[in-house]
């Protein structure tokens, strides 16, 4: 991380991405974009990194009571007990062993463009005015929700993969990854609670991998102790933020109000459109 960002916006850029990583509006959108608009330099990854970090454990504090249900189902069902029940039955018997494959099959499509494609991708549309159009693609995706009606519709194959192909693609910035995720589970006919349930969690692995592929960079080189309390501040802003987020999205889900976050995604993009021309 360079010198340009200082402890104030250390702390405000972790806001940023706590709130916007988990709210339907791209929280790369909007990191590209207030750097542009404010001319911040993070001077590198290291600040994502510990940001992204900090987002990861708001989902583990949020849904911990799942994450620790899904291990225990992984541990128990698939080594302790092959030999007294068969793998269908504990497969089709076991609800959060079925989550805890389904995530791990729908993060696939994220991993392969993750390693394959994310350069090309970043490269192309890490332009603020790209991001501000894509932010308005997003505004779109949200706003058709209210014509999906969602169904008692479990978990299969099918589904979980098409929402990974979702995740996938927000890897564009201004693509928001929990939006197209959560939206392509209403389109699905998931309900809604199972539909951001599974978003969420989904998240684990893909920013969980996408830091540790950043971690060797780290360690290269050392961070300066000056720049410690600085990536802490951050981290713990992206963390509480995103606590809060999450905590905000559950409500707002329920209530059926997904498609009220289009209209903030559209007047972002034409803002954007208008001041960075």
């Amino acid at each position: 991380m360079g010198s340009a960002v200082g402890l104030l916006e250390s702390v405000v850029l972790g806001l940023v991405q706590g709130l916007t990583e988990f709210l339907p509006v791209s929280s790369s959108g909007h990191l590209v974009l207030v750097k542009a608009l404010f001319g911040v330099n993070t001077g590198g990854i290291t600040f994502e990194v510990f940001v992204h970090f900090g987002t990861f454990l708001a989902v583990v504090s949020v849904f911990w009571k799942d994450i620790r249900n899904m291990f225990k189902s992984l541990w128990g069902r698939l080594l302790a007990l092959p030999k007294k029940e068969g793998g269908r039955s504990t497969f089709r018997n076991d609800y959060y062993l079925r989550l805890a494959i389904f995530i791990l099959w729908g993060s696939i499509p994220a991993a392969v463009v993750g390693l394959v494609f994310e350069d090309l991708f970043v490269s192309i549309f890490s332009n603020p005015l790209l991001v501000a159009i894509m932010l308005m693609v997003t505004g779109g995706v949200l706003f058709f929700t209210r014509f999906f009606k969602t169904h008692r519709k479990g978990f299969g194959w099918a589904n979980t993969g098409f929402i990974g192909v979702a995740q996938a693609l927000a890897i564009i910035p201004g693509i928001s990854r929990s939006g197209t995720t959560i939206a392509m589970g209403f389109y699905l006919g998931i309900t809604r609670k199972e539909a951001v349930r599974f978003s969420f969690l989904l998240a684990l692995p893909a920013i969980l991998g996408a830091t540790l592929l950043e971690v060797g960079h780290i360690v290269e080189t050392p961070i300066p102790s000056s720049q410690i309390l600085t990536l802490l501040m951050g981290t713990a802003a992206a963390y509480l933020s995103g606590y809060v987020a999450i905590r905000v999205l559950l409500g707002v889900v329920q209530r059926g109000r997904l498609d009220r976050f289009a209209y903030y995604c559209w007047a972002v993009g034409i803002l954007a459109l208008f001041f960075l021309r």
